[in-house]
């Protein structure tokens, strides 16, 4: 749990960058750069989103999710230095599986609220659409197959127990769902009707967010293969359930991405007049990946911290951001946070109140299944998304209330979770 001293000083992101969510390679505005570029083009449009120059920064954080396979790079940290005008600088790198993002703010704040830095720069970065040529320049990549990712994801369970047993698919994708079904005596029918209700959500996101990886509605897609709109194609054989409970829309969309963020104290900030918006406190929790229930369990306990750290109550929560890389989470993380009654928000999800238009918003930006999903890099994309969505700059995904204080639910490895809340400085 994260404890700030009494001395310790209160902690602002003044700046926020972010590249397109997206496959590299195929799209004109990223074709042929590395991962130390897409770093860099974070790393230097958050510096111009605050009006500071590479030689302001004290320190940087460098995070990606897993990069000896998918950047081919031990310290990927040193790499990128000369990228971003830091030659010279402190850096460090960590890596967190798909809770990286969430640290990378969790370990900026740390490290200026303790008075050792002025002003930091984190950002992470994965390539996790492609992987890399061997001993080719890092901008030349080739296809990540499934074949070839699957057996990686086991290397994040236990050893001894959970990787035998297969962990990430025999436990992680429906306990939650399961019991939040069991809980509120919901029909399979049901919880289809409102995960389908969420990818839908999501995607009219996704298609208003010039960084979002999809461009296309499911009413689109559904007319494209002569079905009548959205509800047909989501029940049909082309998106079949894989589980219990998900079907293919429910499951992340794997591409390639960046995301950076600048820390300041408070203070500092409203000196140089920078809108800033405080890191009131995170909330952090574990459970090894073989343990039933984690992610329900991590997210139970990370909120009470959070909560009990700042004094801020579940009302006051105006926006939501959750790690969806499997959609359960859309539905059972916001009433577990307070965001939403207990057995409800299957029904929000329903009747459109989770979309971005709607009262109690869900991931504005389009979440792992409809924004993209570049692991590591993902958890600062939601900060970005927050960011802007606090100071009223979100563009056409723009919630209706201008949100003051937001939630960010991180998970990833299949056992971290992070619990932060943010709040505008006024």
């Amino acid at each position: 749990m994260v404890k700030l001293g009494k001395n310790a000083r209160s902690v602002s992101i003044v700046g926020v960058g972010c590249t397109p969510f997206t496959n590299f390679e195929d799209d004109p505005r990223t074709q042929g750069i590395g991962e130390g570029e897409a770093f860099g083009y974070a790393a230097l449009e958050a510096l111009e989103d605050c009006g500071l120059q590479p030689r302001d920064i004290d320190f940087f954080f460098h995070g990606s999710a897993n990069p000896f396979m998918i950047g081919a790079c031990l310290t990927p940290n040193m790499q990128v230095a000369d990228w971003i005008g830091m030659r010279g600088k402190a850096s460090t790198h960590h890596s967190e599986a798909c809770c990286t993002g969430y640290v990378a703010i969790e370990e900026a704040v740390m490290a200026v609220a303790s008075g050792a830095y002025d002003t930091v720069l984190t950002g992470c970065v994965d390539l996790a659409a492609t992987l890399p040529v061997d001993d080719a320049p890092a901008h030349m990549r080739k296809d990540f197959p499934l074949e070839v990712m699957l057996p990686s994801i086991g290397f994040v369970y236990d050893r001894a127990y959970g990787r035998p047993l297969d962990s990430a698919f025999g436990i992680s994708f429906d306990n939650w769902l399961n019991k939040y079904a069991l809980d509120f005596d919901l029909s399979d029918d049901q919880v289809d009707a409102a995960l389908n209700a969420v990818a839908k959500s999501m995607r009219h996101a996704a298609i208003n967010n010039p960084l979002a990886f999809y461009d296309m509605d499911f009413d689109q897609i559904a007319k494209a293969n002569g079905m009548k709109n959205a509800d047909q194609f989501l029940t049909s054989m082309m998106n079949p359930k894989v589980t219990q409970f998900l079907r293919v829309t429910g499951f992340e969309t794997k591409c390639d991405g960046a995301a950076a963020a600048i820390l300041m104290p408070t203070e500092k900030a409203k000196a140089l007049g920078l809108p800033a918006v405080e890191v009131l406190g995170t909330g952090a929790a574990a459970y090894e990946g073989a343990t039933l229930l984690n992610e329900y369990n991590g997210t139970k306990d990370a909120t009470k911290q959070v909560y009990e750290l700042t004094g801020v109550t579940p009302d006051e929560i105006d926006l939501m951001y959750v790690n969806d890389f499997f959609m359960a989470g859309d539905i059972a993380a916001p009433e577990e946070v307070g965001y939403i009654p207990r057995g409800e928000a299957w029904q929000y999800a329903l009747d459109g109140r989770l979309d971005f238009t709607g009262n109690k918003p869900v991931n504005p930006n389009g979440g792992r299944c409809s924004f993209g999903h570049a692991h590591g890099a993902s958890g600062l994309a939601d900060v970005y998304d927050a960011v802007k969505q606090m100071r009223g700059e979100a563009g056409a995904t723009q919630v209706k209330k201008l949100p003051e204080t937001t939630f960010l639910r991180g998970f990833g490895g299949g056992q971290n979770v992070r619990c932060q809340i943010l709040r505008t400085v006024r």
